[in-house]
């Protein structure tokens, strides 16, 4: 295995290399990407292949979770990627963050049962437990605000947690709310707006930076052509 990774750097070694996140944000970056000349549907013809190379573009891309994204590239793994905003803060990794690109638009709330908030007044907080996969940032959010805050850090289904008892408020991301409603759970707070954003690798801005600033361009170009369309 070490000689395989070896081989693919030594032959490798002039590609740039793009990390992309799996899921919609990789399937919603893909025609942004393409308008600004970065063309990964060589990754995405085969749904298990993890990495893949356009050697005519000179580009090499990864698929990894989202999470690890921001590692991969702070590292040098990888010269440039995509990350939401919420796991960018959530991990604070050492990056150059060029552009908002505009995609998984969502937001971080603060939720709790509906017939709780009937009588609950936020303003009136001076300890609360929440489970959230944000943990870092709502420990923030909260200390700000001057609330002592126990939280229970899950993975997934975090609407589960109040419905079980495991704690009545929760923190998570939301689209259009409608996941909160079918279990029951409102919006009292808003934490803060999410999006996809352009991440890159310090040292690869300071060796590369003809090729990475030409995509950070492109890509602003595409973006404000897609504004006017």
């Amino acid at each position: 295995m070490i000689r395989m990774n070896k081989v693919l750097t030594n032959e490798s070694k002039d590609m740039l290399t793009v990390a992309l996140p799996k899921g919609r944000i990789l399937q919603s970056a893909r025609g942004l990407f393409k308008a600004a000349g970065v063309d990964f549907s060589v990754i995405l013809q085969n749904d298990r292949r993890l990495i893949a190379e356009d050697r005519d573009a000179g580009l090499r891309f990864m698929v990894i979770r989202s999470q690890d994204v921001p590692t991969y590239v702070e590292y040098g793994a990888a010269d440039i990627g995509i990350a939401g905003r919420d796991v960018l803060l959530e991990n604070e990794r050492d990056l150059y963050e060029p552009l908002d690109l505009g995609i998984g638009a969502c937001r971080m709330v603060v939720a709790e049962p509906a017939e709780l908030s009937e009588k609950d007044n936020p303003a009136n907080w001076t300890r609360i437990r929440v489970a959230t996969k944000y943990p870092n940032i709502t420990l923030k959010h909260f200390l700000a605000k001057g609330i002592e805050v126990e939280i229970i850090k899950l993975y997934g289904s975090i609407e589960l947690a109040p419905l079980l008892g495991l704690c009545e408020r929760i923190v998570d991301l939301v689209e259009t709310g409608e996941t909160l409603k079918k279990n029951g759970l409102v919006e009292v707070e808003d934490i803060m707006n999410v999006s996809s954003k352009l991440i890159c690798n310090r040292a690869s801005l300071k060796t590369r930076p003809d090729r990475i600033r030409g995509i950070i361009e492109r890509l602003s170009a595409a973006m404000e052509a897609e504004k006017k369309a």
